[in-house]
Order: structure tokens, then C-alpha cells, then sequence
């Protein structure tokens, strides 16, 4: 089932300002990722769009209170992108900014995989693939038997759908009916060892979705209006939960990185991170341009 055509037209000036913090938030996840000389940059640039929109768009969450009770919940299945969480969490005040550069340091509380005992706005520790989701199921169900109105979000790597406890909870959440629960599959088509489809082949993966009884919403993950409207589509579906399968570009707006695999787990040296900022840095620079 594919995204319906009456897309919500969003405010033009709001989807550049959106594209702004997305690129910053992928600007900090460089810097983390430089700084540690150690990190995920190619899947972290992929989901910085939605990362974006979700905090500064959807969810009710509210960084002078990281806890409130009635927050919606975000999930961060692939957790090794932690760099591209700890940026939007940067951009929205959660932590600050100059904290980035603390990443993976032996006394820094930004670690390699997000940590909710240490990191203000993360409500789930994740590293290890199928379990974040796993996670995220269950407090949409909490939600549930709660009657609380909270949304849950979870986004997952393509290649983490190899793991079998991703469709355990794909089978829980159609039998419970979590339509307070979404997922976008970050659909990037690499992983740490290549194409996913030789290495072991998910696809389709909106067809083995819809198997598991989800409603399923496919969606371009760089395109904010497109996001937007599968998020309200998702608000709209009664009785089933969500998948949103996003179309992403590994690497997305560093020259180099892009659709290379070899930046998975990558850092960049001093040259091309310095490359890699300028690019962006034009990007953002055009941007504000048009505002």
C-alpha cells in the first residue's frame, strides 16, 4: 500500500528550516564521529531528516522536562547511529552542543549507543539490532492498557530486519493492535558488509510487513512533506500499526559517503572531515538563502 496521493502541503519557509537543522544535525554527527575517530557516519546522514522532523515536528516532548509522563516515546532500534540522535537531541536542547565532541570518550556520557540512564531525551537503551523495537512494542502496548494517548516511534535499519526478533514484535504489535505504534525502516539498501540483498535479502519488505498484518506507508526519507503525510496517515489507521518504509541515501549530502558502504562504520580524517562540513555548510548556506 503505497503512500496516499493527497499529501499535506507543508509551509515552504517550515520544510527549509527543517532542512536546516537536519543538515546541522548531520554536521554534529560528523563531529562526534571525527572526534572519536570512531563511529557510524553513512546511516547516521540517512535518518537525520526523519530524526529531525519527529523532534521538531510530531512528537510532544519537551526538553526542560525529558521525562514527562505524557511525552510521546522515540526509539532508536539502530542504535549505532547514535551520532544523528545525540545531533537532533543538540539542536533541540536536550544536551549541548558542545558536548558532541565528547563522543565515545571513556568518560563522556554520549556514548557509542545511546544510554537512557545518562542521556536526557533517550527512553531506551539500544546497540543491540531487534531489540530497540522490541522495546518500543511494548510501550505502545504500556500506553495502551494505560489509556494513555502517548505515540511511540521507532526507527530501524534495513539490514536490522535480518535479525528474527524484529518480526516477533512485527507479529505482537499487528496482534495487539498498537495503532499508537509506528516504525520507519531506514531502507538505505547497505549495510556493514554491502548490498543488503546479497548479504541476506529482506525485500519486499513492505509485502512482508503487510504479512504480518501492518499498515504500510512507503515514502521518500529525504522529503519532509512526504514524512509528514505518512505521519498523519499513521495517526489515521485504526486497529494496526505502522511501518513507514523510507527510500534513503546512505551518506546522505557528503559527496563521498553517499550510497559507499564503506562508511557504515567508518570515521572520517582531518580532510575529509573538513570536506564533508563544507559540503554541508553550502547546503545550509543555499538554504537560508531562500528563506
Amino acid at each position: 500500500m503505497n503512500l496516499r496521493e493527497e499529501i499535506r502541503h507543508m509551509d515552504k519557509k517550515r520544510v527549509t528550516e527543517l532542512s536546516i537543522i537536519a543538515n546541522n544535525v548531520r554536521k554534529h554527527a560528523l563531529t562526534a564521529v571525527y572526534s572519536a575517530a570512531s563511529g557510524h557516519p553513512g546511516g547516521s546522514l540517512s535518518v537525520a531528516d526523519v530524526l529531525t522532523l519527529l523532534y521538531f515536528e510530531v512528537m510532544n516532548v519537551d526538553p526542560k522536562n525529558p521525562k514527562m509522563e505524557d511525552r510521546d516515546r522515540f526509539v532508536l532500534s539502530k542504535g549505532h547511529t547514535a551520532p544523528a540522535l545525540y545531533g537532533v537531541l543538540a539542536e533541540k536542547g536536550f544536551i549541548p552542543k558542545e558536548d558532541i565532541k565528547t563522543f565515545r570518550n571513556v568518560n563522556s556520557y554520549l556514548q557509542g549507543h545511546p544510554d537512557m540512564n545518562k542521556v536526557p531525551g533517550v527512553d531506551m537503551s539500544t546497540g543491540s539490532l531487534g531489540q530497540g523495537v522490541s522495546a518500543a512494542g511494548g510501550m505502545a502496548l504500556a500506553a495502551k492498557l494505560d489509556n494513555k494517548d502517548y505515540r511511540v516511534y521507532s526507527v530501524l535499519g534495513d539490514g536490522e530486519l535480518e535479525e528474527g526478533q524484529v518480526w516477533e514484535q512485527a507479529m505482537f504489535a499487528a496482534h495487539y493492535k498498537l495503532d499508537n505504534f509506528t516504525i520507519f525502516v531506514d531502507n538505505n539498501g547497505l549495510q556493514i558488509d554491502g548490498d543488503i540483498s546479497k548479504v541476506m535479502n529482506p525485500n519486499p519488505i513492505d509485502k512482508k510487513f503487510e504479512a504480518f498484518g501492518w499498515h504500510v506507508i512507503k515514502v521518500s526519507a529525504h522529503n519532509f512533506e512526504e514524512l509528514m503525510a505518512a505521519v498523519d496517515e499513521a495517526k489515521a489507521t485504526k486497529g494496526q500499526p505502522t511501518a513507514i518504509i523510507m527510500k534513503s541515501v546512505k551518506g546522505k549530502n557528503v559527496s563521498f559517503m553517499e550510497n559507499n558502504a564503506g562508511w557504515h562504520g567508518s570515521a572520517p580524517n582531518e580532510e575529509q572531515y573538513n570536506q564533508a562540513i563544507a559540503e554541508l555548510d553550502e547546503i545550509i548556506k543555499g538554504l537560508e538563502a531562500s528563506l
